[in-house]
Parts: structure tokens; sequence; C-alpha cells
């Protein structure tokens, strides 16, 4: 009824259309599923006290304080934050590696929450990770943030949270410098640096 078309090496045109168009559908469901935003369903926040440690702009540790964690609704935090930055903090999406504007900063100083501010990394303990991505070895303390296992991707991983106000910050992993071996890799987006005087 009608003749198949074959190149030299034996395959039909229509099988070569029908691969070719599978993988790219495959791969654009693939893309899309991986640049929706992913809630780590381990984070609610809840009203109550925390303990965090306080610092001083200039990087000075003040002592540890009991505060009220900081709550607010969907709709006050998209007044608070950009678009982009609401997505990242409060719905666990990630910025494009390279693309976030603390990623390649060397300036001394403390990298602080953008949603309520409290101190969570120092310049101190920053390295390049050639990962496109602000990379600490350690926070400025470990009482203000959280780690909530994060199997999203499907893939077992550990996110970072602020302890204060459970803005999503990144991950964790066990493959940074001495010495502690951990790489802090934050979205810059998630922080607000205050450059040392």
């Amino acid at each position: 009824m009608f003749k198949e078309n074959r190149d030299d090496s034996g395959f039909s045109g229509g099988r070569r259309a029908f691969l070719f168009g599978s993988v790219a559908t495959i791969g654009g469901a693939l893309l899309i599923h991986w640049r929706q935003p992913r809630v780590i369903a381990a984070v609610k926040s809840e009203p109550g006290e925390v303990t965090i440690v306080q610092f001083s702009d200039d990087g000075k540790r003040l002592g540890k304080v009991k505060v009220q964690k900081v709550i607010k609704t969907e709709d006050e935090w998209r007044k608070q934050l950009p678009s982009g930055v609401f997505e990242i903090t409060r719905h666990a999406d990630t910025e494009i590696a390279y693309t976030g504007k603390y990623w390649n900063l060397h300036d001394r100083g403390l990298y602080r929450c953008i949603c309520c501010d409290n101190a969570l990394f120092s310049s101190e303990t920053k390295f390049d990770s050639h990962t496109g991505w602000p990379s600490f070895w350690a926070p400025i303390a470990q009482e203000n943030v959280r780690e909530i296992s994060d199997d999203s991707l499907g893939m077992q991983r550990t996110a970072v949270a602020c302890k204060e106000c459970d803005a999503h910050l990144g991950h964790v992993f066990n493959d940074g410098p001495p010495p502690t071996g951990l790489r802090y890799c934050m979205n810059s987006a998630s922080l607000k640096f205050i450059k040392a005087t």
C-alpha cells in the first residue's frame, strides 16, 4: 500500500522520527518536572519560640536568645519578597547555577536570611565549590539553621532552612573541605550579605 523509505543504514525514516520524537518528549517532560518548585513537606511553620545565636552586623557573637518564630501567610510573604525569591525561600525552588549574586563574592562579611535577618553564614567559612552557588563549610551557628530530610527529585538529600522563619536556603552535602568536610550549598536569593566595615 505504501512504500517505506529506508536510508543506507537500513533504518526507516518513520522509526527514526518516532525515536527522536520520543526522546524529545521525555526530555521536555523531565525539564518541566525539574523546574517545578518543590515543597519540602517537613517544613511547616508552627508558632512558638526558637533558640538562636544573635550576631552583630560585623560578625560579633552576641549570645543565645529565645525569639518568636516568624510566621506569615503566603500572601504576606509574596508582598515582602520578589517572586523568584519567594519561590526559592517559601517553596524550595533552586536558582540556576552561576546566576546568583553571591556565588563568586569574595568580600568579608555576614550572610543573613533574606526573610527575617537571622545570621546564617560568615565569609570566613565560604569557599569556592566550583558549583555556581555560594558554599560554606559551616553555618555561623548551628542553632540558627535546621536540617530537613528531602527526598524530592527521586534522591535523598538534606535541605537547610532558617530556624527562625523556615526559609529554604539550600542543601548540605558531605563533600566539603576541612575542617568539617561539609558543603552548605546555598541559594544567593535566600541570603542578604552585610559587608564587613
